[in-house]
């Protein structure tokens, strides 16, 4: 079996098979609750279940795929000596690469720290990471700034 490289293209909808284009819609039902299954979205775009299928994985909306892979974080944290460390750490660990990080000068042993991950990576839910990172008992605050491009 030969090894497989996934390869993105970035195309234009107009030259996208009509296939593809109703896998989309159908899917867009689906993520906004407007059907309750797969039967009724595809019934609903008119797409055999099988193109559905052959097709769901492999199409998607630039901006979704964008905006489902960056998110701004704002962090309170205490000003102690490893803090920095052990909150990059803790990203790191759940799978997210730091894009940015923007940290203000510590005042009466509080600092301020802003992230921008790239979550593409992330081996768990964005809900999951945020209860790791309350747990840390450096963290006063953490607060979902922006979550998209």
């Amino acid at each position: 079996m030969a090894d497989y490289n996934e390869t993105f293209y970035l195309v234009r909808s107009d030259i996208l098979p009509e296939a593809m284009m109703k896998t989309i819609e159908a899917k867009e039902l689906l993520e906004r609750g407007k059907v309750g299954s797969i039967y009724e979205a595809v019934k609903h775009v008119g797409l055999s279940r099988s193109a559905f299928y052959k097709y769901r994985d492999a199409v998607f909306p630039f901006q979704a795929m964008v905006k489902e892979q960056m998110i701004t974080l704002f962090f309170h944290l205490e000003d102690r000596s490893g803090t920095l460390s052990n909150l990059l750490m803790t990203v790191a660990e759940s799978g997210c690469n730091v894009l940015t990080i923007h940290q203000t000068i510590p005042l009466q042993g509080k600092a301020n720290v802003t992230l921008s991950l790239n979550t593409s990576g992330m081996k768990e839910s964005i809900e999951k990471l945020l209860q790791q990172l309350h747990k840390l008992d450096f963290v006063d605050r953490v607060e979902i700034l922006s979550s998209g491009a």
